[in-house]
């Protein structure tokens, strides 16, 4: 079982950066798919990026191509979200999950936007752009 907890979360700028981090436990934590997806107000979640097992494939969502950067430690154990040239609607509060192994016949960059793909959760952190 893998526990995750976000962290970096806070104020900041439009135009500015943040970096949330993702720490998560656990001796499996190098097998796991890594996804963010986050929650803005009065709105539904929605993916936001997610890295393979082995750090080598991520996938975003159109809204933060370019902008974000996803990656991850697994020496350490924690997933990093470098969020640059941040906008008001980039408000939200943002979840790490993880998604075990498992077999599956479909394109892994539709399956990581799935949220029921997903087993652990963190409880989020805030993110807020002021414009």
């Amino acid at each position: 079982q893998v526990q995750v907890v976000e962290s970096g979360g806070g104020l900041v700028q439009a135009g500015g950066s943040l970096r949330l981090s993702c720490a998560a436990s656990g001796r499996t934590f190098s097998s796991y798919d890594m996804g963010w997806f986050r929650q803005a107000p009065g709105k539904e979640r929605e993916f936001v990026a997610a890295i393979s097992w082995s750090g080598r494939t991520t996938y975003y969502a159109d809204s933060v191509k370019v902008r974000f950067t996803l990656s991850r430690s697994n020496a350490k154990n924690t997933v990093y979200l470098q969020m640059n040239s941040l906008k008001s609607e980039d408000t939200a509060v943002y979840y790490c999950a993880g998604r075990p192994p498992r077999t599956t016949v479909q394109a892994m960059g539709i399956i990581l936007q799935r949220e029921s793909e997903y087993d652990y959760w963190g409880q989020g952190t805030q993110v807020t752009v002021s414009s």
